[in-house]
């Protein structure tokens, strides 16, 4: 059998038609086989296979992306400092599923972080030479202006969470609202009356779906929701902190706190420590996420679970489809897809 390193008849590398030849099949059909594709029988794949075995090919995958216009990269956006994703379970959570559902393809992923002002204009450059056939956008603000460039440059994109109710481009999200409810309705089943809610960045739709979630919780079990009790974070520790020195100071009465997110609750766990709260005796806590900082904590947090990793692999899925249509974005009318995932709370010692 020939080695990996074969020549063809050329003395060059092995050809499409080489190996169609070896195996007694047309061009096309090798194409299909190499490409992955169902309509080929068995016993034709396996002719294919080991033509391709022997004669040592290797396929050119950049003259395929070449010819179909194809660069055969997909990027991830993070509009976020890279301090703030290596920091926050979320976006490692989100980057596994991402990875693991693009390995089974010939697909490059390429991480991209765009914080600031001038990485922003740097990206925009970049899309603009559309140098990846598609983007994944994670963590998307109201006043971002990235998902509308990907839009006039029709390059296929997915978000992590819509803009608003009326998001134009396909988006992946958990269900922000009802697991907001969860943890209220959890609080309340544990005879708790005065619970505080530090919200995410209220710029982002899925914080503001949690607000809504945590009112209408409230509202159903006939308590109108305390505004004193409610006070703006930014998912990090440290506005954890903050927020919960803010709610003390205001309502040094509560007895419950739903964080917006878990590592929001690890700050907020601390000051409440600080003033002398036992959690769960005097002070319940519930976060968001279930990240491993939740099952870390001393006690246990109890988190709403999204499946971040789900929502990544599903991000991929919905991708792929987009780069396979090939009509430009502003042709395909109103079948945007939004897909919304399920979340799940996780009752743990801290409520």
């Amino acid at each position: 059998m020939a080695s990996h390193g074969a020549r063809g008849r050329g003395g060059g590398r092995p050809t499409l038609e080489e190996v169609a030849a070896r195996a007694g099949v047309g061009r096309g059909t090798v194409s299909r086989v190499i490409n992955g594709s169902p309509r080929v029988s068995d016993a034709t794949r396996a002719a294919v296979e080991a033509a391709v075995a022997e004669l040592g090919y290797v396929p050119n995958t950049a003259a395929r992306a070449l010819a179909a216009n194809r660069t055969d990269a997909i990027a991830l956006v993070v509009p976020e400092p890279e301090t703030r994703f290596f920091a926050e379970p979320y976006f490692s959570d989100m980057l596994r599923g991402v990875g693991s559902q693009l390995s089974d393809t010939e697909m490059q992923l390429l991480l991209i972080f765009a914080g600031g002002d001038r990485e922003r204009r740097r990206l925009a450059q970049y899309l603009a030479a559309h140098r990846v056939d598609g983007v994944l956008l994670v963590s998307v603000h109201a006043d971002d202006p990235l998902p509308d460039l990907l839009a006039q440059l029709e390059i296929p994109a997915v978000i992590s969470g819509p803009r608003s109710a009326g998001e134009t481009l396909t988006s992946v999200d958990s269900d922000n609202y009802g697991g907001a409810r969860s943890a209220v309705e959890h609080l309340l089943s544990g005879g708790r009356t005065r619970i505080a809610h530090i919200t995410g960045r209220l710029d982002v739709y899925g914080a503001q779906r949690r607000v809504d979630g945590y009112r209408d919780a409230l509202r159903e079990a006939g308590r109108e929701a305390d505004e004193l009790l409610v006070e703006p974070g930014d998912f990090t520790e440290e506005g954890g902190r903050r927020a919960m020195s803010v709610l003390l100071d205001r309502r040094p009465d509560l007895d419950a706190v739903f964080a917006g997110s878990d590592v929001t609750a690890a700050g907020a766990r601390q000051v409440l420590r600080e003033a002398g709260r036992r959690i769960p005796d005097d002070v319940a806590l519930v976060g968001y996420d279930d990240s491993a900082i939740a099952r870390h904590m001393d006690p246990p947090l109890t988190s709403v679970r999204q499946p971040i990793v789900e929502m990544g692999r599903a991000m991929i899925d919905l991708l792929l489809s987009e780069i396979a249509d090939h009509r430009p974005p502003a042709s395909r009318g109103p079948e945007r897809r939004h897909a919304v995932l399920p979340t799940e709370l996780v009752p743990r010692a801290s409520s």
